[in-house]
């Protein structure tokens, strides 16, 4: 088995692919070792000292360090782990534990301009995003203002606010006219 790694924007993730799928579908979020034994493999990613967050997507498994902890030091031990576990036949997610589609639900009067929101995440950003190892997904709408909830190699990333901003925020406002401004939400 031959997993390839590649950089991220974000210095503190790297993203791993095994080369085979790791979801059939959505994706996993496990931004601390909390939660994890919903996952054998994210358990296993987890018991490398100085991992501080992982992230599944369909064919990509992103890992975060801890600032203190150099590439150098863990990305062996990571290899290792993600090698170990897809060679054990063991499954990525424990049963009756799902992947999570993505967006939030959204009712009300403003449905129809959030089903816009969430068709142009779907088909422009999120395809993007994912290939930086991260997701975002729709969080909320209120009074012209949309929260996404950044994740895997998104969350934290340095260059996350101008992606945001420059990007995400300006594609929505083209498209979407009742759309002033778009702002992050944590968990």
């Amino acid at each position: 088995m031959f997993i390839q790694t590649e950089s991220t924007p974000n210095p503190a993730t790297l993203k791993f692919l095994p080369g085979q799928s790791v979801l059939p579908m959505g994706t996993a979020d496990f931004p601390s070792a909390e939660g994890a034994e919903k996952s054998p493999l994210a358990t296993r990613i987890f018991a490398v000292e100085g991992v501080s967050g992982v992230f599944f997507g369909t064919d990509f498994v992103t890992v975060t360090k801890a600032d203190a902890v150099e590439w150098d030091h863990i990305k062996p031990a990571i290899l290792g782990a993600i090698m170990e576990h897809f060679q054990s036949g063991q499954p990525v997610m424990a049963e009756g534990a799902e992947a999570a589609s993505g967006h939030a639900e959204h009712t009300g009067e403003d449905s129809e301009i959030v089903g816009q929101i969430k068709e142009l995440l779907d088909t422009r950003v999120r395809p993007a995003v994912a290939q930086d190892g991260g997701d975002i997904t729709f969080h909320g709408f209120e009074r012209g203002v949309v929260y996404l909830h950044m994740q895997g190699a998104c969350a934290g990333c340095p260059s996350s606010t101008i992606t945001l901003k420059m990007g995400i925020e300006n594609l929505l406002r083209h498209y979407i006219p009742e759309v002033t401004e778009v702002r992050p939400v944590g968990v």
